[in-house]
């Protein structure tokens, strides 16, 4: 199986449906399921700032507090169905994005993260 690393709060988003959106610098072929892996970044009071600011953007009510997020560990799935340099989606800022649908989250599961997509 597939994962790939995200920052704890993106991730959130993402494994609650969300985002659906993941930009990267690099494209990837890999297209299917793919797990998604909260890292062991440390949700800064500036990261949480922008998350907050995002989250009322997108009209979202509900989110976790700061130190609310999981982390280093597999939290939910999504498949990427495409990868592109345009979208109309809010949460795309390129200069590639990942295009993810059916999301959910899973019960967490500790684990180290890599770099890339990489094989649970």
């Amino acid at each position: 199986m597939k994962a790939i690393s995200i920052k704890p709060h993106w991730a959130w988003l993402i494994v609650n449906g969300y985002k659906d959106i993941e930009n990267r610098t690099w494209r990837t072929k890999h297209r299917g399921k793919t797990l998604i892996h909260a890292s062991s970044h440390k949700v800064t009071k500036v990261d949480y700032a922008d998350f907050v600011a995002e989250c009322k953007a997108a009209r979202i009510k509900e989110y976790p507090a700061i130190d609310g997020f999981k982390t280093s560990g597999i939290i939910g799935s999504v498949e990427i169905a495409d990868c592109v340099e345009k979208s109309r989606s809010r949460w795309f800022s390129g200069p590639i994005g990942f295009v993810l649908v059916n999301a959910k989250g899973v019960p967490f599961r500790p684990m180290k993260g890599k770099l890339n997509i990489w094989e649970v």
